[in-house]
């Protein structure tokens, strides 16, 4: 198993790490739906200024993400 380097990733990067097995589109809503679900996460990010139209997750918000949703 590859270990995870935090990093920046395109959304769809990011998605499949967490759900390798999923197509792209599902894997995104997936990650979407664990992100909506947890308030906590959605605040931290939002803190730093997550822009949900921007087509990456920048390093500090896979951070975050990592924080709340454990690594990939």
């Amino acid at each position: 198993m590859k270990t995870f380097k935090l990093q920046s990733y395109t959304k769809a990067e990011l998605a499949q790490l967490y759900s390798p097995h999923s197509e792209c589109g599902t894997a995104l809503q997936t990650l979407y739906r664990w992100m909506k679900r947890n308030e906590s996460l959605m605040t931290e990010l939002s803190s730093v200024g997550y822009n949900k139209y921007r087509h990456c997750f920048l390093k500090q918000e896979v951070g975050i993400i990592v924080k709340y949703l454990g690594e990939p």
